[in-house]
């Protein structure tokens, strides 16, 4: 579970440090103080995408840290492990941080080790969910539903093999067709292609050869200099006439008599000495280059006869040197792929094979469907009754798509009945936008109870919702708190009255600089925020004493 946030330089943050316990939870505050703040720190932890807007007003950064209890999650431990993430310190607890500069960059860490935004986000998927305020509007969208249904069921993975078995049969099939299409011109281009990889080959070119020719050729081109320079250079330090090597060794020994004299001189004779060692070096450096070096025209000849070689190949393909032997692959992989089409009857065999592999599995997916489609509605159904929905009938219909598709073989859509009408139609056109959220909530409910992330947190997902609902959706997620770690912003007092721990969000103003503070409540506490959420600013006995039997009742 979440043990601990540390947010830092976060939108109206300045700096907080908060401790998780167990069980539900509640946010509450003014509109405005930053309760949905905590979220979005929390979220941009978890990998989501990075805003410089987040950047507290005049600081160059800010910087949200989480930490979780990975006691019980097997998973979670083997998912860091196999990424060498796992950290050298307590291996029960997982650290996810993330920086973001005011400049526009982000940075992502794993239990201190530089991470990716995806790392961040795959081992998220194993710790938190999250359902936004808006969780209603996403799943009018039949990707969202499509989604919901495969995740209830545990069918994800089953859902991306069909996806990818599609592809690949779809894209056996497109080339089966051009190759019964266009077999002739298909053989003109392998022939060409097998020209042109023979050509290259031949050449036998690596890309580190281009720039040893090219050093060879300038060394060979002005060997005549460089012998000279080396010889002139020789002459002055050692071999010449009042060459500075002699000279040195002079003054050399003249200083260390000197030093046996007065001490002082002492480290300036050391310094002539190193000096004397380097030239030294230096001497024997040259010599051994101006053997080495040679006037060998036949040897420039040729290595300028293959640079010509190349450059000439580059040209007719119309590419830099250094690329011709990534052309080369790209040919021979071309290549490849024409004569693998070039037996039709060898392409049409494989593609009736990733047919069948695509129609069996795309089978078990809408058998799993099926199945979980009608557990899922009448665990709904039975939520909305308690949600001032008693006649309404959650459904999810399954409609056939003859030609299949990537997401399998039928079309997804949530469908109420009992509301409007009757008969079962689509969400989107039954139900009004209270409703919505209400039928969101069921969802997320019954969703969250087969989830298996031990941390669940509503972000003021009970919008639209008042009176006796409220205290049922109080209890729901009490209920929720039982078995998981349970975090609800919320702006209703019966649901915040449920709650295991209450904290209350505020805002304050010092030198025009607006900032948000958290606070745990006690008792006491909970009894004024209560009867603010009941009463509003002035609070009365009255709304105080509701507070109270609102707590002591619920």
């Amino acid at each position: 579970m979440l043990l601990c946030l540390s947010i830092r330089d976060f939108v109206i943050v300045d700096r907080l440090e908060l401790e998780f316990g167990a069980g539900f939870g509640t946010l509450t505050g003014e509109t405005g103080a930053g309760k949905s703040i905590l979220i979005d720190a929390l979220a941009l932890a978890l990998g989501e995408r990075a805003d410089p807007g987040v950047v507290r007003s005049g600081k160059e950064k800010a910087e949200v840290a989480a930490t979780f209890d990975l006691s019980h999650l097997p998973a979670a431990t083997a998912w860091l492990a196999a990424q060498d993430l796992a950290g050298e310190e307590d291996a029960s607890e997982l650290i996810l941080r993330r920086v973001v500069e005011a400049g526009g960059r982000s940075r992502a860490y794993v239990n201190g080790s530089a991470a990716t935004v995806q790392q961040l986000r795959e081992v998220s998927e194993f710790l938190v969910d999250i359902h936004g305020q808006h969780a209603h509007q996403s799943l009018l969208r039949a990707d969202a539903q499509r989604e919901l249904l495969d995740t209830h069921g545990n069918l994800s993975r089953l859902a991306k093999e069909v996806a990818a078995a599609w592809k690949s049969w779809r894209e056996l099939a497109k080339t089966l067709a051009a190759a019964e299409a266009g077999s002739a011109a298909s053989l003109q281009e392998r022939d060409m292609l097998a020209w042109q990889i023979k050509e290259l080959e031949d050449l036998n070119f690596q890309i580190a050869e281009w720039s040893e020719l090219e050093a060879e050729q300038r060394r060979l081109a002005h060997a005549a200099s460089l012998i000279e320079g080396a010889q002139f250079a020789l002459a002055a330090l050692s071999e010449g006439e009042g060459a500075c090597e002699s000279l040195l060794n002079r003054v050399s020994v003249r200083l260390s008599d000197m030093a046996e004299v007065d001490a002082e001189l002492t480290d300036t004779s050391s310094v002539l000495q190193s000096a004397q060692a380097e030239i030294s070096e230096v001497v024997s450096s040259l010599r051994r280059y101006a053997d080495r070096v040679e006037l060998d025209p036949d040897r420039l000849h040729e290595v300028e006869a293959r640079q010509e070689s190349i450059l000439t190949l580059a040209r007719k393909h119309r590419v830099e040197p250094e690329t011709l032997p990534d052309l080369l692959i790209r040919l021979q992989q071309r290549h490849a792929e024409l004569e693998a089409v070039a037996d039709v009857d060898a392409l049409s065999a494989k593609t009736k094979t990733a047919q069948k592999t695509y129609a069996d599995l795309a089978a078990k997916l809408s058998a799993g469907r099926r199945k979980i489609a009608a557990s899922l509605g009448a665990a709904v159904s039975q939520q909305m009754q308690q949600l001032a929905l008693a006649s309404g009938r959650f459904e999810i219909a399954l409609s056939e798509l003859p030609e299949g598709s990537a997401n399998g073989n039928e079309q997804v859509e949530f469908c109420i009945a009992g509301l409007a009408a009757n008969e079962a139609r689509p969400m989107a056109k039954v139900a009004s936008g209270g409703e919505l959220s209400r039928i969101s909530l069921a969802l997320q409910v019954v969703a969250s109870q087969t989830a298996r992330v031990p941390t669940l947190i509503f972000d003021e997902v009970d919008v639209g919702i008042g009176g006796g609902v409220a205290e049922i959706v109080g209890r729901l997620l009490h209920q929720l708190g039982e078995t998981r770690q349970v975090l609800c912003v919320t702006h209703l007092p019966q649901v915040a009255a449920r709650a295991d721990w209450h904290w209350q969000v505020s805002k304050s103003a010092k030198n025009n600089v607006i900032s948000s503070h958290i606070a745990a409540l006690d008792d006491e506490g909970r009894v004024e925020e209560i009867a603010r959420m009941l009463g509003g600013v002035e609070l009365t006995a009255t709304t105080r004493q509701h507070a109270r039997e609102l707590l002591q009742t619920l």
